[in-house]
């Protein structure tokens, strides 16, 4: 492959073939595909725009093709809010030079010079004559079987005329009508599965009597393989019922060694961890005066996917096909190759839309479930659906924290020294990231594996449990140590914003803090230690709109606080007011937040996934929390994990901050951290207490006061 003569955007320089990308179609469309999926963001869309203004051609024109490893570019993950930042950027530079050869192939057609062509709408003219060519005509001359060259610029900000504007998303339709779903795509003679897991993690299979299941009807194949059970049926009701009554029929032995669920801050502060350095600074001109310390955790939290993870496999004609809602269906691919020992050229992975999740949950787990499955079904394909006693109990979680901090103040009411300390697991296990296979099956069947152990992103790209540890403050002295633990008694993995969700709000709940130590008011004293003109801009427009009063005080039951937090201290800029009442319980009434993503592709979008992360965030904040006992998951259901609801989502109002000519950002993963944080300083605000571990329930708060 030769060295591209221009720098590519990285992923654009990791599948550089044009035609991986766009296809110019004579029927007067273009395909487009991309190698990030959709999940609930709105991705499809926005890169429908991005495509569309860059090839000056109609939205409506632009067919966008679910990822598939066979064809599509591998951009590695959907994660991390990069999708527009990654994915956005090597589209844009794709059909720029899409267009440029279009272009150029007209020139030559027309006898005309390139600089005398305008296009709209796919439509090439020479200016001041008749002559035309429309894209379609020219698709069979312009060759896209070329590597991207880097040497053609896309269009400046003045020049785009679909970014930056609402348009209706591409996506929508097909969701309404139940065509989107991989949990409702029916393949011609397709069987339904179900697996029996383990009552518990490192439970194993004494006795499993599988008679009478197999004279149930419709009952195809039993698969036992170690302590990996399933069944395959004609109907899903029929697989159901087999399980169960297989789970009746299994005699397990388990063990007790699961930590004690009320005393996880003490256990993971107690865990043999790696300890990394991440910042120390020193000024022997800031001195301070008595330390302020406090610690912040947080419990395991659930991805909670409303739909539980579902698959479809097919073994035909040597080759395996499988159908995942996986957020990285080419290192799925690479995993399923790894675990059944096969020749990944002979699988094809496919994305199909799942329930919506952030992060790592079941779902590349329940491919691993359909194509052990599917290779006892005859040539069949088998859907593989999860139990909702599934998801939660053997799904990855976000890990448990602890953050530890220590501040002082000098004589201006500045913070002249600044201590933290966290304790957490590292929090990325998706598949492809170590040599091991990682995908639940591979635990059970026979013999199994070890689960490979968690890692970090390197701090540079976002981190895990060190995500946003770093205060984007400017502070003279400071300590940040991760002391991030080996042993992992949960099973864990990224979850929306990863480290970022606790660290935010331990820092925003610790500004506040040292604020109401120094007499000053927090958005005031945030203000004094920020020098970047974007992180002043985000929270003085969340506090104007919010019609902050500097020094309010609460009431006793209604309150307002701020968080605020650069994502990731590279990633979109975002400011958080919440207004809470507390009764019995603590309910969010108002959420306000400003957003800087640089360049807006879709104003609708942008607002969609920072209301989205605001309730999310909202959720993990007052309720969620994975509960257990020193053997089993004990949250299996709605009613032990329970989430917020429709009637108790906050009025939101977004205000978006628009920076054509800065780089588009994530926005969805950015809001989680500053929310959390709001929410927290309110209830403080609200009730002259402060609470310190999350959730906010009635008992914590109850225990805070008492």
């Amino acid at each position: 492959m030769s060295a591209p003569t221009a720098a590519l955007p990285p992923t654009l320089n990791a599948n550089r073939r044009l035609d991986r990308w766009v296809q110019v179609n004579a029927d007067g469309t273009v395909t487009v595909r991309t190698g990030k999926v959709e999940i609930g963001q709105g991705i499809v869309s926005a890169m429908a725009q991005i495509a569309a203004d860059e090839l000056d051609v109609d939205y409506t024109r632009i067919r966008m093709v679910p990822a598939d490893t066979s064809v599509s570019p591998d951009e590695g993950s959907t994660t991390g809010s990069r999708s527009i930042e990654e994915g956005g950027s090597s589209l844009r530079q794709v059909c720029a030079e899409v267009r440029d050869l279009l272009l150029q192939t007209a020139a030559r057609r027309l006898n005309a010079s390139l600089e005398s062509l305008t296009v709209k709408d796919g439509t090439i003219r020479v200016r001041a004559r008749r002559e035309s060519a429309t894209y379609w005509e020219l698709a069979t001359e312009v060759d896209l079987a070329r590597e991207a060259t880097g040497q053609v610029s896309p269009k400046q900000s003045g020049e785009l005329e679909l970014v930056g504007k609402a348009v209706p998303r591409l996506d929508i339709p097909r969701k309404l009508t139940g065509a989107a779903y991989v949990h409702d795509l029916e393949i011609p003679g397709m069987l339904h599965g179900r697996v029996l897991r383990p009552p518990s993690y490192r439970a194993t299979l004494i006795s499993l009597d599988t008679a009478a299941v197999r004279a149930m009807p419709g009952v195809e194949a039993i698969v036992c393989e170690g302590n990996f059970i399933g069944v395959v049926a004609v109907r899903e009701e029929q697989a159901i019922k087999a399980m169960q009554l297989l789970e009746r029929n299994a005699v397990w032995d388990e063990q007790a060694d699961l930590p004690d669920a009320d005393a996880m801050p003490e256990f993971l502060r107690a865990q043999p961890a790696e300890d990394e350095l991440l910042r120390e600074k020193s000024s022997a001109s800031a001195r301070g005066g008595k330390a302020l310390i406090s610690t912040y955790t947080r419990p395991y939290l659930a991805h909670a996917s409303i739909g539980p993870s579902c698959a479809i496999a097919w073994w035909h004609e040597n080759r395996l096909e499988v159908w995942s809602h996986s957020q990285a269906i080419h290192s799925l691919r690479a995993e399923l190759a790894k675990t059944l020992q096969l020749d990944a050229a002979n699988i094809v992975v496919r994305h199909a839309e799942g329930a919506g999740c952030y992060g790592h949950n079941g779902a590349d787990d329940a491919a691993l479930d359909a194509v052990l499955l599917a290779r006892a079904a005859g040539g069949r394909p088998v859907r593989l659906q999860w139990m909702r006693e599934d998801e939660f109990g053997w799904e990855p979680f976000g890990p448990a924290m602890v953050v530890r901090m220590e501040g002082t103040l000098d004589r201006n009411g500045k913070v002249a020294s600044w201590q933290e300390e966290i304790w957490s697991n590292r929090h990325i296990t998706r598949p492809g990231r170590h040599p091991n296979p990682g995908l639940l099956a591979a635990w059970h069947i026979d013999p199994g594996v070890e689960p490979p152990p968690a890692i970090d992103m390197p701090l540079a790209m976002g981190g895990g449990s060190q995500r946003n540890a770093l205060p984007y403050y400017d502070f003279p002295n400071e300590r940040i140590v991760n002391h991030a633990i080996r042993q992992m008694p949960l099973r864990v993995s990224t979850l929306r914003a990863l480290g970022a969700h606790l660290n935010v709000f331990a820092i925003e709940s610790f500004m506040d803090e040292l604020a109401a130590a120094a007499g000053i008011d927090p958005v005031e004293f945030r203000l004094r230690h920020l020098k970047d003109e974007r992180a002043r801009a985000v929270i003085e427009a969340a506090a104007a709109h919010a019609h902050w009063t500097p020094g309010m005080k609460g009431d006793g039951m209604r309150g307002m606080g701020i968080g605020f937090a650069r994502y990731k201290n590279i990633g979109n800029y975002a400011a958080v007011v919440a207004e809470v009442i507390v009764e019995q319980d603590v309910r969010v009434v108002r959420a306000v937040a400003a957003v800087d993503c640089g360049r807006v592709v879709n104003p609708d979008g942008v607002t969609n996934q920072a209301e989205g992360g605001i309730v999310q965030a909202a959720s993990w904040t007052l309720k969620e929390q994975v509960r257990f006992d020193r053997t089993r998951i004990l949250s299996r259901t709605w009613e032990d994990y329970p989430v917020i609801i429709f009637s108790e989502a906050p009025q939101i109002e977004i205000v978006l901050i628009d920076r054509p000519d800065e780089p588009s950002l994530g926005v969805g993963e950015g809001m989680v951290g500053p929310t959390a944080a709001a929410i927290g300083n309110a209830v403080a605000n609200a009730m002259g207490i402060r609470v310190r571990d999350l959730p906010l329930t009635r008992a914590r708060i109850i225990a805070a006061i008492q």
